[in-house]
Protein backbone atom coordinates (compact mmCIF):
# COMPACT_ATOMS: atom_id res chain seq x y z
CA UNK A 1 0.00 0.00 0.00
CA UNK A 2 2.94 2.12 0.39
CA UNK A 3 4.15 2.31 -3.16
CA UNK A 4 0.06 3.15 -3.80
CA UNK A 5 0.28 5.69 -1.53
CA UNK A 6 3.49 7.38 -2.86
CA UNK A 7 1.80 7.64 -6.18
CA UNK A 8 -1.43 9.23 -4.84
CA UNK A 9 0.77 11.68 -3.00
CA UNK A 10 2.39 12.61 -6.67
CA UNK A 11 -0.86 13.02 -8.03
CA UNK A 12 -2.09 15.77 -5.50
CA UNK A 13 1.51 17.14 -5.63
CA UNK A 14 1.07 17.46 -9.35
CA UNK A 15 -3.18 19.03 -8.94
CA UNK A 16 -4.43 15.55 -9.66
CA UNK A 17 -6.64 13.93 -8.06
CA UNK A 18 -4.75 11.59 -5.19
CA UNK A 19 -5.41 8.27 -6.26
CA UNK A 20 -2.66 5.91 -6.45
CA UNK A 21 -2.20 2.20 -7.51
CA UNK A 22 0.94 -0.41 -7.82
CA UNK A 23 0.15 -4.27 -9.17
CA UNK A 24 2.28 -6.90 -7.41
CA UNK A 25 3.66 -10.29 -8.60
CA UNK A 26 2.59 -13.42 -6.07
CA UNK A 27 6.63 -12.47 -4.95
CA UNK A 28 6.16 -9.15 -4.00
CA UNK A 29 7.73 -7.05 -6.73
CA UNK A 30 5.85 -4.70 -8.35
CA UNK A 31 5.90 -4.67 -11.73
CA UNK A 32 3.74 -1.29 -12.82
CA UNK A 33 2.81 1.51 -10.30
CA UNK A 34 0.73 4.79 -11.49
CA UNK A 35 -2.11 7.89 -10.10
CA UNK A 36 -4.75 9.49 -11.66
CA UNK A 37 -3.81 11.70 -14.16
CA UNK A 38 -7.17 13.10 -15.78
CA UNK A 39 -6.52 16.61 -14.67
CA UNK A 40 -2.72 16.81 -15.64
CA UNK A 41 -3.04 14.63 -19.13
CA UNK A 42 -6.90 16.10 -19.75
CA UNK A 43 -8.03 12.42 -19.93
CA UNK A 44 -10.88 11.07 -19.33
CA UNK A 45 -9.91 7.18 -18.27
CA UNK A 46 -6.06 7.80 -16.67
CA UNK A 47 -7.38 6.33 -13.47
CA UNK A 48 -4.74 5.08 -11.08
CA UNK A 49 -5.47 1.73 -11.82
CA UNK A 50 -5.00 2.45 -15.60
CA UNK A 51 -2.41 4.39 -15.22
CA UNK A 52 -0.68 1.24 -13.41
CA UNK A 53 -1.75 -1.07 -15.79
CA UNK A 54 -0.63 1.06 -18.45
CA UNK A 55 2.92 1.18 -16.95
CA UNK A 56 3.05 -2.11 -16.54
CA UNK A 57 2.94 -2.35 -19.72
CA UNK A 58 1.91 -5.50 -22.02
CA UNK A 59 1.91 -8.61 -19.80
CA UNK A 60 0.29 -11.70 -20.37
CA UNK A 61 -2.43 -13.25 -18.64
CA UNK A 62 -0.84 -16.04 -16.79
CA UNK A 63 1.26 -13.18 -15.09
CA UNK A 64 -1.80 -10.87 -14.35
CA UNK A 65 -3.60 -13.96 -12.87
CA UNK A 66 -1.40 -14.00 -10.08
CA UNK A 67 -0.96 -10.32 -9.16
CA UNK A 68 -3.14 -8.31 -6.20
CA UNK A 69 -3.33 -4.56 -7.03
CA UNK A 70 -3.10 -2.48 -4.80
CA UNK A 71 -4.97 0.81 -4.54
CA UNK A 72 -5.57 3.93 -2.17
CA UNK A 73 -9.45 4.23 -2.96
CA UNK A 74 -11.93 1.92 -3.93
CA UNK A 75 -11.76 1.02 -7.65
CA UNK A 76 -15.01 2.42 -9.62
CA UNK A 77 -16.44 0.26 -12.24
CA UNK A 78 -14.04 1.28 -15.39
CA UNK A 79 -11.16 0.38 -13.25
CA UNK A 80 -12.76 -2.60 -11.57
CA UNK A 81 -13.80 -3.66 -15.50
CA UNK A 82 -9.86 -3.67 -16.51
CA UNK A 83 -9.03 -5.64 -13.45
CA UNK A 84 -12.08 -8.76 -14.19
CA UNK A 85 -10.65 -8.42 -17.95
CA UNK A 86 -7.23 -9.08 -16.90
CA UNK A 87 -8.75 -11.61 -14.27
CA UNK A 88 -7.02 -9.82 -11.30
CA UNK A 89 -7.30 -12.37 -8.08
CA UNK A 90 -7.02 -9.84 -5.56
CA UNK A 91 -7.32 -6.26 -4.77
CA UNK A 92 -6.14 -4.45 -1.83
CA UNK A 93 -7.84 -0.95 -0.98
CA UNK A 94 -7.09 1.78 1.12
CA UNK A 95 -10.15 3.03 2.07
CA UNK A 96 -14.06 3.17 0.96
CA UNK A 97 -15.60 5.62 2.94
CA UNK A 98 -14.89 8.75 1.00
CA UNK A 99 -16.07 6.48 -2.28
CA UNK A 100 -17.32 3.39 -2.61
CA UNK A 101 -17.00 1.44 -6.31
CA UNK A 102 -17.70 -1.29 -7.77
CA UNK A 103 -16.31 -4.11 -5.01
CA UNK A 104 -19.73 -5.87 -4.88
CA UNK A 105 -19.71 -6.74 -8.44
CA UNK A 106 -16.22 -7.56 -8.32
CA UNK A 107 -16.25 -10.15 -4.99
CA UNK A 108 -19.62 -11.39 -7.01
CA UNK A 109 -16.69 -12.42 -10.00
CA UNK A 110 -14.29 -14.34 -7.62
CA UNK A 111 -12.02 -11.37 -6.86
CA UNK A 112 -10.98 -11.19 -3.85
CA UNK A 113 -11.19 -7.54 -2.15
CA UNK A 114 -9.63 -6.37 1.08
CA UNK A 115 -9.93 -3.07 2.63
CA UNK A 116 -7.17 -1.89 4.43
CA UNK A 117 -8.93 1.14 6.02
CA UNK A 118 -6.16 3.62 6.10
CA UNK A 119 -5.86 6.69 7.43
CA UNK A 120 -3.30 8.44 5.43
CA UNK A 121 -5.55 7.46 2.23
CA UNK A 122 -8.82 8.56 3.83
CA UNK A 123 -6.91 12.18 5.03
CA UNK A 124 -5.20 13.03 1.36
CA UNK A 125 -9.17 12.14 -0.30
CA UNK A 126 -10.90 13.84 2.08
CA UNK A 127 -8.50 16.92 1.94
CA UNK A 128 -8.91 16.98 -1.60
CA UNK A 129 -12.81 16.54 -1.78
CA UNK A 130 -12.89 19.31 0.34
CA UNK A 131 -10.28 21.68 -1.35
CA UNK A 132 -11.52 21.15 -5.00
CA UNK A 133 -15.02 19.39 -4.83
CA UNK A 134 -15.53 20.00 -8.71
CA UNK A 135 -12.30 17.99 -9.53
CA UNK A 136 -13.71 15.30 -7.60
CA UNK A 137 -17.14 15.15 -8.86
CA UNK A 138 -15.92 14.99 -12.21
CA UNK A 139 -13.66 12.04 -11.84
CA UNK A 140 -16.54 9.94 -9.90
CA UNK A 141 -19.50 11.15 -13.22
CA UNK A 142 -21.14 13.50 -11.19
Amino acid sequence: MQVAFEEAKKGFEEGGVPIGACLLTEEGKVIGRGHNMRVQKSSATLHGETSCFENAGRLPASVYKKCTLYTTLSPCSMCSGAALLFKIPRIVLGENETFVGAEKWLESNGVEVVNVHNKECKNLMDRFIKEKPEVWNEDIGE
